[in-house]
């Protein structure tokens, strides 16, 4: 069976989503592509945001490729999962043209569009299954993490009854969501490859400000998951339980990456946790890597080995500088505030780029966040102006106010924000636009 897996062309006007606008290695796609061939299927990694495709270029391969099956995401790679565009506008557009292109290669032989299935996958499959099929005029969602679904998405649709994690209209119209969310088994996942061309693309270093690249840059994981319950943090629906991968995989797909030229690598685990024989092992190991993790979990010593492993950027979840500011949020520090700016300033003497991310929890005081902010920038480190909090369904914050994730959503966590906040991070637009009017351009 022929699957197409498409990684849109992504564009972010007029969106509130603050996550990187850079391309990133899809590693959920990697994954995917890889359970699928080992059982013999023929597979097509489109990644139409790394190589600049259009939507058109995308339906042409796609139709030309002729596919049974054709998997979309509905956020630009795993690493903003956890804070995905709320509005469908990308992939619903790339799906039209899709459909478009297939439709006219019908008359020339390939295959019916009815006969071809679309599933989607990502954040919004996972917490709002119907109103992701409806938008997207999709066969099939997979809730929460993809990879070893995806392979049992190759059944006839008459066999999805016993498809876990997935959700899709019957053939009386009816929604079917069947189980909760799946977490994949990490020590199952093999090692990623990635083809030359794809590497040579991928010039971002991903949350790097030490000095320019030089060299390819890629994403990797160790872990998935988090064992903490932020208040903010949008994973309750996928990548919730802490997983860790083999240090033997880690390796094994780390050189290859560096034997393509590779010379930073970005880890996009939730939280990076300290692992000395990993960390022992990236000594000497010819390339720099970036981090995100607390900095309250590192010792002094672990911090100086992670400086001599290559670390060269930390990206530390602090949140709030008071007590109360990060019980709100559920953060639950092991450090008072002055324990945490301690500890940042000595991991700055190891690590060329250490950053505190600060939240608009609502309980810090402007005046002494700005001097909070301007004690550490003394020392180097640096710490952004508090961001606002947007309500991702699936997360705690959104559970407490509303319930459970209907099918509107990410409709009334866009209403909430918007009518919340009239300053925005700075990487977003100045006017972030309503939902409905997104998705309707």
């Amino acid at each position: 069976m022929k699957f197409a897996l498409v990684n849109p062309s992504w564009s972010f006007d007029g969106s509130i989503y603050f996550g990187c606008r850079a391309p990133h290695l899809p590693l959920e796609f990697g994954y995917a592509r890889a359970l699928l061939e080992r059982e013999g299927h023929d597979v097509r990694l489109i990644d139409a945001q790394l190589h600049h495709l259009s939507d058109e270029t995308v339906a042409g391969t796609v139709a030309e490729f002729a596919p049974d099956r054709v998997v979309i995401t509905t956020a630009p790679s795993y690493l903003f999962w956890r804070c995905a565009p709320p509005e469908l506008r990308v992939p619903r557009r790339t799906l039209r043209a899709v459909r478009a292109a297939l439709e006219s290669r019908t008359s020339d032989g390939g295959p019916r569009t009815s006969d071809v299935v679309t599933i989607v996958v990502g954040p919004h499959a996972s917490t709002t299954p119907g109103a992701t099929l409806r938008k997207l005029g999709a066969d099939a969602v997979v809730l929460g993490e993809c990879e070893e679904i995806l392979p049992r998405l190759a059944l006839t649709r008459e066999a999805w009854a016993d498809v876990p994690s997935i959700a899709y209209v019957d053939s009386t119209g009816t929604l079917r969501v069947q189980g909760t969310p799946h977490a994949s088994d990490m020590n199952a996942l093999p090692a990623l490859s990635w083809g030359d061309a794809d590497v040579r693309a991928h010039a971002h270093h991903h949350h790097r400000f030490d000095r320019e690249p030089s060299a390819p840059g890629a994403e990797m994981e160790v872990s998935r998951g988090c064992p903490y319950h932020c208040s903010f943090c949008a994973k309750d629906n996928f990548r919730s339980d802490y997983r860790r991968r083999s240090n033997e995989v880690i390796l094994q797909e780390l050189d290859g990456l560096i034997g393509q030229g590779v010379e930073y690598v970005y880890f996009i685990d939730e939280i990076f946790l300290p692992n000395r024989p990993l960390l022992e092992a990236f000594v000497g190991r010819p390339f720099s890597f970036g981090i995100q993790t607390r900095i309250d979990l590192w010792s002094h010593d672990l911090i100086e080995l992670l400086g001599r492993g290559g670390c060269v950027s930390i990206e530390a979840g602090v949140e709030s500088i008071t007590v109360e500011g990060r019980n709100l949020l559920d953060k639950g520090s092991r450090l008072t505030t002055a324990q945490l700016a301690e500890r940042l300033i000595y991991a700055r003497g190891h690590v060329p780029f250490v950053q505190a991310n600060l939240l608009a929890s609502g309980s810090d005081d402007p005046a002494d966040v700005a001097a909070w902010r301007k004690h550490l920038q003394q020392f180097g480190v640096w710490a952004n102006e508090p961001v606002p909090m947007f309500p991702y369904p699936g997360s705690p914050d959104y559970s407490k106010r509303w319930g459970a994730p209907d099918d509107q959503a990410w409709e009334r966590a866009m209403e909430h924000y918007l009518a919340a906040f009239n300053a925005f991070s700075d990487i977003q637009d100045a006017h972030p636009l309503p939902l409905a009017q997104l998705e309707d351009a």
